[in-house]
C-alpha cells in the first residue's frame, strides 16, 4: 500500500482493516475551515485507494467534535465575492454551495462503511457531516443542533436532506425551525445514533469492535449492502429491486460463500480477499 498523505485537520491510523480519521485541531474547537473542506473528500479518496482498510470511523479531539463552520470560509472574497452583478454573485455562491456538498457526499461515495463517533457538539456543518456517515454513536454529554437557523441562515450542506430519512419528519421540523440543541438521549430514542456511551474511550472502544465485525464480513459483500441501502434510500421499492438483482447477478460469485462455509467447518475466522483499490482513471 501507498503512504497515506498528511493532512492538517485529521490524523489517520490504519490496523486491522480499520480506519480511524481524528480531527485534530481542537483549539479551534475543530471548526471546518477552508482546509477541512479542502481535505476531507482527498482524505476519503487516500484511504480507499492507499490502505487495506475496509471500514472507516472518524471521532474528534479536544471539548467538542466540531463546532460546525468556521465562518471564514465565506469572508475569502476569492471564493464568494460580496459586490458586483447580483445574477453572477448567485450563480458563483450557488456552486460554491454544490462543492461543499459534495464535500460531505464523499462519505456517501466510497464503498466503504463510515461510522461517526461523536463527543460534546456536533454543531451546524458537524451535524450536516455526520448525517451523511453510514452509522452515528454518541457519548452521554454529546448534543446536535441546526445552528445555521438561530445564526440566520438555512442549513444548506446536506441535513435538512438527509436528516428526514434518519427521523421523524415532524421532529426535524421543529429541530429546524427552532435550532435548539438535541442530547443523545433523544437522538437514540428517535434512532439518530445507534448506542450511547458513558464517556469517549468507551464509545471508541465500543464503535471500534463494531468497525472490527464489519471488517471481517466479506468486503464485497459489505459494499453491495452500502450501495444498495444508498440506492433504496434514493428510490421506489420496484426500481431499488430490480437494482439488486442486476447487482447480484454481476457481482455475486460464490467464492466469499465457499470461504465462509470452509472456515466455520474449521471453527476459523474467514480470511477474505481485498477488493481491488480504487484508482484514478490513468494511474500515473
Amino acid at each position: 500500500m501507498s503512504e497515506l498523505s498528511s493532512y492538517e485537520s485529521f490524523s489517520i491510523e490504519v490496523k486491522d482493516y480499520i480506519a480511524h480519521v481524528q480531527f485534530s485541531r481542537p483549539e479551534a474547537l475543530n471548526t471546518m475551515n477552508k482546509a477541512f473542506w479542502l481535505e476531507l473528500p482527498r482524505c476519503m479518496q487516500d484511504i480507499e485507494a492507499n490502505t487495506d482498510a475496509r471500514v472507516i470511523v472518524i471521532s474528534s479531539t479536544g471539548k467538542h467534535f466540531s463546532a460546525g463552520m468556521d465562518l471564514g470560509v465565506f469572508s475569502d472574497p476569492k471564493a464568494v465575492p460580496m459586490n458586483g452583478d447580483p445574477g453572477r454573485m448567485a450563480e458563483n455562491l450557488r456552486r460554491v454551495v454544490l462543492q461543499l456538498q459534495d464535500t460531505l457526499t464523499s462519505l456517501e461515495k466510497i464503498r466503504l462503511p463510515v461510522l461517526a463517533a461523536i463527543h460534546g457538539g456536533c454543531i451546524g456543518g458537524a451535524l450536516d457531516l455526520v448525517c451523511a456517515a453510514d452509522s452515528r454513536y454518541c457519548t452521554e454529554d454529546a448534543y446536535f443542533t441546526i445552528k445555521e437557523t438561530e445564526l440566520g441562515m438555512t442549513a444548506d450542506v446536506g441535513t435538512l436532506q438527509r436528516l428526514p430519512k434518519l427521523m421523524p419528519e415532524g421532529v426535524v421540523r421543529e429541530l429546524a425551525y427552532t435550532g435548539r440543541k438535541f442530547s443523545a438521549t433523544e437522538a437514540q430514542n428517535l434512532g439518530f445514533v445507534n448506542a450511547v456511551y458513558a464517556d469517549q474511550e468507551s464509545m471508541l472502544a465500543g464503535v471500534m469492535a463494531i468497525a472490527g465485525q464489519i471488517a471481517a464480513n466479506s468486503p464485497l459483500a459489505v459494499t453491495g449492502c452500502k450501495e444498495m441501502l444508498n440506492y433504496s434510500r434514493d428510490h421506489s421499492v420496484e426500481d431499488s429491486l430490480k437494482y439488486m438483482a442486476t447487482w447480484q447477478a454481476g457481482m455475486f460469485r460464490p467464492t466469499d460463500m465457499m470461504k465462509s462455509f470452509q472456515a466455520k467447518a474449521q471453527k476459523q475466522a474467514p480470511k477474505y480477499d481485498a477488493l481491488f483499490p480504487v484508482k484514478p482513471l490513468f494511474d500515473q
